[in-house]
């Protein structure tokens, strides 16, 4: 299991998790999600629900990563798997981010 603290403006938002089964869960964190004037961290991750499950990394994620040289670039300098999207996720959107949203590893052992 691999987690991420994710902030939007700076403030904690919610909690991003790949489970071993290679899995997802999105969870606004209860202080974020109960608060009326914090907007959801994306159109696709409405506060509707506090808890949202994928089989893949969700799209408004995936969409945060590099691409084509800069993917390959970035992959072969830190070790990732081209197919590790989490991987590489962990490793870019911790402040390398175009918007609000940012996503940082927690370290786990």
């Amino acid at each position: 299991m691999r987690q991420a603290r994710v902030t939007y403006k700076g403030e904690e938002a919610g909690l991003l998790t790949q489970l071993d089964n290679g899995s997802f869960i999105f969870r606004y964190y209860d202080t974020w999600f109960n608060t009326s004037d914090k907007p959801a961290i994306s159109l696709t991750l409405p506060k509707v629900k506090q808890e949202y499950r994928a089989n893949f990394l969700f799209p408004f994620f995936y969409n945060m990563l590099p691409e084509g040289t800069n993917k390959e670039v970035v992959c072969y300098a830190m070790r990732i798997d081209k197919t590790d999207y989490f991987g590489l996720l962990l490793n870019t959107a911790s402040n390398d981010t175009i918007g609000a949203v940012r996503v940082m590893k927690i370290n786990t052992k």
